[in-house]
This record gives C-alpha cells, structure tokens and sequence, in this order.
C-alpha cells in the first residue's frame, strides 16, 4: 500500500556549517554550507570569502579583535539557525556559553594580553602589558606564585605528618621562590617602561621653543 507524501516528514536542516578557530593561524573559520549561508556569515559574523587547498571559505579578518571575534561567530550561527541551517561553533567561541566557562575565559584573556603584547607601539603600551603580568598582589605572576604556595605548603604538611620524604614538594617550592623573583624583575623592568616618554611628548616639546620670527616679534 502506497503512503501519501503528505505522510512523510519536512526537514528543514539546509546544510551543515562548522565555526571554529584554526589552531594554526588563530582565525576564526568556517566551513560548509551553501551561497545564502556566506551571506549569512559576512553580514552577521564579519566573515570574508577566501581560496583554500580544499576549496573556498570563510573566515574573518586577521586584525579583527579577540572579543569582536566571538561576537561575530556567535551572532552568525545564531542567523545561522534562525534560517535552518544545522550549525557546530566552537565553544570557545560561544559568548552565550557557559560550560567551563572560568577556564576559557582565563584562555581568552591570556590571548588577548598576548595579542596587545604583540600590537604593542610604544613602551607605555609595553608598560600596561607589564603591569597585568606583575602588578603587586593583582598580577598574573604574583597570583601563581599565590597559587604555587597553596599548592605545596600543605602538601609539604601532609608529606612530613606521614614520614615521607620532602624532595617532590621542595622543588615546587624553590621553583616557586625563583618565579617570585623573576616577576619583581619584571616589574622593575615595567616601571622602566612606564618611565619612557613617548617619541611624540618628546618632539612637541622640542618644537615648542622654536617660533618663527613674525611671533617672536
């Protein structure tokens, strides 16, 4: 007995689309779907059309900022969705996503602090880098070495209660002893930088005693 194709399911899942970052070159990618799913991406997410060993894709531009990146993927694959398309992002890209969500963020910051180290145009830019990584107390550093200590001192503790031998807790220990004097060098080393004068206050002020000779009478 035949059925009425009225019968049958409507699926409508156009095509499959993957978001994700290129471990390779750190751009955010994407992969599948058809013309109407590239509009998609270049007008929500920022993407653009490029030539690769497998065929065209998208992705979205070098420069675009860490943060705006995220943004972009998460906002396509939502338009993504709405227009029936079947779509993977990567979670780390997610800015609606949750799981794990401590641990990317501290992945993204580091990226972000890495990339303004990278972008840095003078030594006061240098300097705020710097200060992020050993600020007193707040630094990244000073943080790990808070970090470290909590991690071997009662480990010690429970090593010595016991009648073990403290070698494997007292190399962490002095690892961590060498890592805290490295991030006060790195400090003195910020603290020059923030010292520096930039090339432009320099050259404004090395201008301003020359006038011409109309205003100087």
């Amino acid at each position: 007995m035949s059925r009425s194709t009225d019968d049958e399911p409507t699926f409508f899942v156009l095509a499959y689309v993957t978001i994700t970052r290129d471990p390779k070159t750190q751009l955010v990618v994407a992969i599948g779907g058809d013309e109407r799913a590239e509009g998609i991406l270049q007008t929500a997410g920022g993407f653009i059309s490029a030539a690769g060993h497998r065929g065209p894709y998208q992705r979205q531009p070098h420069a675009m900022p860490v943060e705006q990146q995220r943004r972009g993927a998460t906002a396509a694959a939502h338009a993504l969705l709405l227009a029936g398309f079947s779509v993977h992002l990567d979670p780390t890209l997610n800015v609606l996503g949750s799981a794990d969500g401590d641990r990317q963020a501290a992945h993204r910051y580091l990226h972000q602090l890495a990339e303004r180290a990278h972008n840095a145009a003078d030594d006061q830019e240098v300097a705020k880098v710097l200060t992020e990584i050993a600020a007193p107390h707040d630094g990244l550093l000073p943080r790990l070495v808070q970090t470290l200590i909590s991690t071997w001192a009662p480990w010690m503790r429970r090593l010595e209660n016991t009648g073990h031998e403290l070698d494997s807790a007292e190399r962490p220990m002095e690892t961590t002893s060498r890592l805290s004097d490295h991030a006060r060098q790195i400090e003195r080393a910020r603290n020059q930088a923030a010292r520096t004068t930039p090339p432009a206050l320099t050259t404004a002020a090395t201008a301003t005693p020359s006038q011409s000779p109309a205003r100087r009478r």
